[in-house]
């Protein structure tokens, strides 16, 4: 049992603060939708996801009543699409993609996560149909999220699976041009993808993961950012280890927040309570970003020296405060960097004072990676494939969760805007170094092998 006590206490924070959960994500396994038949297989999964699902928005505005805390999306999560597509050929998986978009939005669910490839070691039948129709797919549905695990520590890196995503990222991107290229906002290559992220572009239900199950995302950068305020603000005395002892104390009251509002959706649904993923995700709002975490921190210009270490400081801080305040902590549970999301990160993005090659950097040491970042639509896919590699190469060698999300604007270069709206927000234009420089190297393809640390038997 909570103490609520420890709920009340942050009354202040949900009123003032952005404290809010930010996606309830109901995981459902669709294995047993698998039929020969693809009309079956289909009329399997609308009504497989119609009747786990249908009452978990009348569960999450019931919560979020009773404690007067923002649920801001409920979301669906399903076992990897490519299972349901081994028997079958290319032309079903737009179909399924379509049952799945429809059937989410009678639901009343914002998102679905699951249509998935996981090739980090090479590719099924299924997984090549579901990669080739992958810009189509995200093109012509508004829901459907997709991601395509290319690595992990133990097997290395499927260069051929970056290569073919660098394509498709730019393919997809150019389908929705009248959007600023806004279908590649909704795909992610993992190293090392979580089988229990509650957050999209990423989230699945991986295998061992109950049949149902509940999945919490919570917020509060701008929870965290008041707090060190006040820290650095009301003393003369602070150092860097007070600021970090502020941040997991207050991590701790955002994290139990989380896990008293999934316990009580996934109580009311009758499903499994999974994880608290207690990541600061940030919203386009003023007061709700990551970036200005890092200003209260003393970072005075995003990007400068000290910005990798202020990070790093930051996702320890709330990993430690999170793991205490609940032993349910799953899924990435760090800090999100994402830059259209975070208007900080976006402003300091188009001041030229944070670079792609100082996000890389900073990705290093907190969750996910190189996200929401856009780049001028001319990019050949070579290029964005190297850029892939890269961040993967991070995740395999430091045994972490690392990914891409990166959109080719088309028919936009360095300084222009691309505007996508609602919590995926806008930003400028960065400028890519070097592009082409990288061609050589990406097109042997082939695997980069696992490092010697995946050895660990």
């Amino acid at each position: 049992m909570l103490p609520t006590e420890d709920i009340l206490k942050t009354i202040e924070m949900v009123r003032i603060e952005n404290l809010d959960v930010r996606a309830v994500t109901l995981g459902v396994n669709l294995l047993g939708c698998a039929d020969s038949d693809s009309g079956r297989m289909i009329r399997k999964v609308r009504s497989r996801l119609h009747s786990v699902a249908a009452n978990l928005v009348p569960c999450c505005e019931e919560v979020s009543a009773k404690y007067g805390i923002q649920i801001v999306n409920k979301r669906l999560a399903i076992s990897p699409a490519q299972a349901l597509l081994e028997a079958h050929g290319p032309e079903v998986c737009l179909p399924l993609a379509r049952a799945l978009d429809e059937a989410t939005e009678q639901v009343g669910v914002d998102l679905v996560g699951g249509y998935t490839a996981l090739v980090q070691k090479g590719f099924s039948r299924g997984d090549r149909n579901l990669i080739e129709s992958i810009p189509e797919v995200l093109a012509r549905t508004s829901r459907v999220c997709a991601s395509v695990n290319v690595a992990s520590t133990r097997a290395g890196i499927n260069m051929d699976a970056v290569n073919l995503m660098g394509r498709q990222i730019k393919r997809t991107a150019e389908l929705t041009a009248d959007r600023d290229g806004f279908g590649a906002a909704k795909l992610v290559v993992f190293a090392n993808m979580p089988e229990d992220n509650p957050f999209m572009a990423g989230a699945y239900l991986g295998a061992g993961e109950p049949d149902t199950v509940v999945n919490i995302g919570v917020s509060g950068p701008g929870v965290i950012k008041a707090a060190v305020e006040r820290l650095v603000d009301g003393s003369g005395d602070v150092d860097l280890e007070h600021i970090s002892e502020e941040i997991k104390r207050t991590a701790f009251r955002v994290t139990r927040v989380g896990e008293l509002v999934g316990r009580e959706v996934a109580a009311r649904l009758g499903v499994p309570f999974g994880v608290v993923d207690l990541s600061l995700a940030p919203t386009p709002r003023v007061g709700d970003s990551v970036g200005e975490i890092l200003q209260a921190m003393g970072i005075t210009k995003i990007g400068a020296p000290g910005s990798t270490a202020a990070i790093a400081l930051l996702n320890d801080a709330v990993k430690k405060g999170g793991a205490f305040a609940s032993s349910s902590v799953g899924g990435l549970s760090g800090a999100f960097i994402p830059v259209s999301e975070d208007r900080a990160l976006a402003e300091a993005a188009a001041a030229g004072s944070l670079s792609i090659e100082k996000l890389e950097a900073m990705t290093s040491v907190c969750s996910v990676g190189l996200d929401m970042i856009v780049v001028p639509g001319d990019v050949d896919p070579e290029t964005l494939s190297a850029i892939i590699a890269d961040e993967m190469a991070i995740g395999v060698i430091n045994g972490k969760t690392t990914a891409v999300r990166i959109i080719p604007a088309p028919g936009k270069g360095v300084n222009d805007r691309a505007v996508f709206g609602g919590l995926f927000g806008e930003t400028g234009v960065m400028e890519i170094r070097n592009i082409g420089a990288s061609s050589r190297f990406v097109s042997f393809g082939g695997r980069i092998p696992a490092p010697l640390q995946s050895l660990r038997n």
